[in-house]
């Protein structure tokens, strides 16, 4: 059983309702942004032709889809205007719906599990990554706060030493989510920490350990030893660990997204993505992009400030989000 079934098996009918609204409201700004584009550029045309796939394209790339992602999704619309001979411009709406589900229901894995096959003994291992301001701290307290909500004895590792801040901010976090923080003071080593967090959470018979890192990007060589040395310590306590790595990407930077993904992906071995920001910007495409380029799974989208707004991620609830008329 992987950590995220905890959740899905708690879920009922109402709580998925209200995931959809909350990934309906979400994604407003992302949504008015799209189909004030959409409009314009079927605006006068009877059909769909060479100009209005150009303009398609550019729309799709403003939109932070990404170019690789949307040549995908333009090659595709064509080969059905090709073979449909006649598209008119009414259809095109539907037409990029389906072809966007489409793309992502062949990318970013199975939902159904958190990648983990058989059981996982105790405790279950998160290691967080991320860019400072990614939302990385705010990511590990919302989840530590749903898994408390189950029942699970949690753990947290202030592995971020480098920022005085956000050992304080942690703090707090953990605070409001009732879980445990083992912490060192700022510049203490990284490994250390997460050492002690795992020694305390297997003596205190802890269900999750989430382990905090710093997310500097100024020298990849560094993240990289750094990540690695945390890993190599936390094995020497809990055989396998980390479980997961768990990259937090802010969806307000656009593509800025896609080279922190890069950049991550290259260091260490991602396992899962959660975006973060979404409901304040009109950037919410770059999901398409991260979920078609990475085949990462997206676990969670963060669409609000509140401790609850943490929601798991579904392709097919954000597809209809984002066209929902």
């Amino acid at each position: 059983m992987g950590l995220f079934d905890i959740f899905r098996k708690k879920e009922t009918a109402e709580e998925i309702a209200d995931n959809q609204k909350a990934m309906d409201q979400g994604l407003e700004k992302t949504k008015q942004g799209l189909f004030s584009k959409l409009t314009r550029i079927v605006a006068g045309r009877s059909s769909v032709d060479e100009d209005v796939l150009d303009e398609l394209e550019e729309m799709l790339i403003s939109s932070d889809v990404g170019v690789e992602t949307t040549v995908k999704i333009i090659n595709n619309i064509e080969k059905r205007v090709a073979r449909d001979k006649y598209v008119g411009t009414d259809e095109l709406h539907n037409i990029l719906h389906e072809e966007i589900a489409l793309l992502m229901e062949e990318s970013s894995g199975d939902e159904s599990n958190f990648g983990i096959e058989g059981d996982v003994s105790k405790p279950y291992v998160l290691m967080v990554v991320g860019v400072n301001g990614a939302g990385k701290t705010t990511t590990i307290g919302k989840l530590a706060a749903k898994l408390h909500a189950c029942g699970k004895k949690v753990f947290i590792g202030a592995a971020d030493t480098f920022r005085a801040a956000a050992i304080d901010q942690l703090e707090v976090w953990a605070k409001r989510a009732q879980a445990t923080i083992i912490k060192q003071e700022m510049g203490a080593d990284p490994a250390s920490v997460a050492y002690d967090t795992l020694r305390s959470a297997v003596a205190n018979q802890a269900d999750v350990v989430l382990i905090d890192t710093a997310g500097r990007l100024h020298n990849k060589i560094n993240l990289m030893n750094e990540l690695t040395k945390i890993r190599n310590v936390m094995k020497k306590v809990v055989p396998g660990a980390p479980h997961d790595v768990m990259l937090v990407l802010d969806g307000s930077t656009g593509q800025n997204a896609f080279e922190q993904a890069k950049q991550f992906t290259q260091a260490t071995k991602v396992g899962s993505i959660t975006i973060t920001k979404l409901d304040g910007t009109a950037k919410g495409g770059v999901v398409i992009g991260i979920s078609d380029q990475f085949n990462i799974p997206i676990r969670y989208v963060g669409i609000g400030e509140g401790i609850d707004d943490l929601r798991i991620f579904r392709k097919k609830e954000y597809v209809n989000s984002l066209f929902a008329k």
